[in-house]
């Protein structure tokens, strides 16, 4: 069989994907470029976009979408169920508000080889680009170095302009990020009758905490979380739950946590920001909530219940406690998407069973709030980069 043509073993018999290229070859060019990463951080990204960005070229990371995918890595025994083949040019319209997005979906799209059409944000830090033009630079000549010089292509303008369109026209997939009203749009562009459409539109999502569960290094890490976009990123905390806790006790949480702000998070605090926080400070404290600015005005810690009106603010976290799980389950919002946890148990049955009750999209460590997967929102979106041929044999 070609090297081209690779075997996957799952659970309905044996699968073959076309891929057109070799893929222990393209593990190698990505795995020669994370070697070159570790060199420096180029001015583009932060020390932490720039690690975890290496860290998602590992080669678990890499071949993770075909796992969850397809199964795992085969030799002839079994039937042939399918075979599967890239769909064709994929067109990529990324948010403003997280801009690593776009290299490390950048990365998992180049695996089926397609053409890729990418459309910045455009009030976003242009990522995408900045990691391509990097990788091209210091690759060594080979498929990977080509496909990204040739068959990717980048731009950055706005939603009203016609490139939209010509995007749209082109790609056997579209994938946009964004408001609900930017997904419309853009799937509202005439398009290949078989295209695929996926949207990743409004969504939000929470921290959950039990006291018990809590020391210094993991609200720490929350804090560091949360920092990252605010509450603008789909995956950032906009609520943290103290489950089991009361008024009082969010308001000692929310004390520690000021408490650990100066030392977990040393990074200048733009003046805009900090003026904008100190009028959150306000609005919050006319809506009920007891807030407090953290140091150097980089963020408002608001305190209170459930039953207030969310605080709003960019860089406002609420912190409310639930009497039970159950009562934390049935006051999220219907856009949830990521519930973080610091729990005992996370894996215990009752909160499994109160999981399956709900509309959550993934549940996860709060470290791992902001990881990205080929499975995002629910469905593994990457597999729909492949379209099915049913085998009989």
């Amino acid at each position: 069989m070609s090297d081209l043509l690779l075997r996957f073993r799952g659970v309905g018999g044996d699968c073959l994907v076309a891929l057109g290229y070799d893929l222990e070859q393209r593990l190698a060019q990505w795995e020669q470029l994370r070697r070159q990463m570790v060199r420096g951080v180029p001015p583009e990204f932060t020390r932490d976009e720039w690690a975890y960005l290496a860290g998602f070229l590992g080669r678990d990371s890499l071949l993770a979408p075909f796992a969850r995918s397809f199964g795992e890595r085969a030799e002839g025994a079994t039937r042939l169920c399918a075979l599967y083949r890239p769909r064709g040019a994929i067109a990529i319209w990324l948010p403003n508000n997280v801009s690593l997005l776009g290299p490390l979906l950048l990365v998992m799209a180049s695996f089926t080889n397609a053409p890729l059409l990418v459309k910045s944000g455009s009030r976003a830090d242009d990522l995408a680009e900045a990691f391509v033009r990097y990788a091209v630079e210091r690759l060594e000549d080979g498929e990977l170095r080509r496909y990204l010089a040739e068959r990717v292509v980048l731009g950055r303008f706005g939603r009203d302009d016609p490139r939209n369109a010509d995007m749209a026209a082109q790609a056997a997939v579209r994938i946009v990020f964004g408001t609900d009203a930017a997904a419309q749009a853009v799937h509202a562009h005439a398009h290949p009758v078989d295209s695929v459409g996926i949207s990743f539109a409004d969504h939000s999502s929470e921290a959950w905490v039990e006291a018990d569960a809590l020391d210094d290094q993991r609200l720490a890490t929350l804090l560091r979380v949360f920092a990252i976009y605010g509450t603008a990123g789909c995956t950032s905390p906009r609520r943290l739950v103290l489950i089991g806790g009361n008024e009082a006790d969010c308001r000692r949480l929310r004390d520690r946590l000021l408490e650990l702000w100066p030392a977990t998070l040393k990074r200048d605090v733009p003046m805009h920001v900090a003026s904008q926080n100190v009028l959150r400070l306000q609005l919050a404290a006319a809506a009920g909530w007891d807030a407090r600015l953290c140091a150097r005005n980089a963020a408002v810690l608001a305190a209170g219940t459930m039953a207030l009106s969310a605080p709003g603010g960019p860089m406002t976290l609420a912190i409310v406690g639930a009497e039970a799980a159950a009562a934390a389950a049935a006051a999220l919002p219907a856009s949830i998407q990521t519930i973080g946890h610091i729990l005992r148990e996370p894996a215990a049955a009752h909160w499994l069973a109160l999981l399956a009750g709900t509309r959550v999209k993934r549940w996860v460590p709060v470290a791992e709030m902001h990881h990205f997967g080929p499975v995002w929102d629910g469905h593994n979106f990457w597999a729909q980069l492949f379209e099915q041929t049913a085998l009989g044999t």
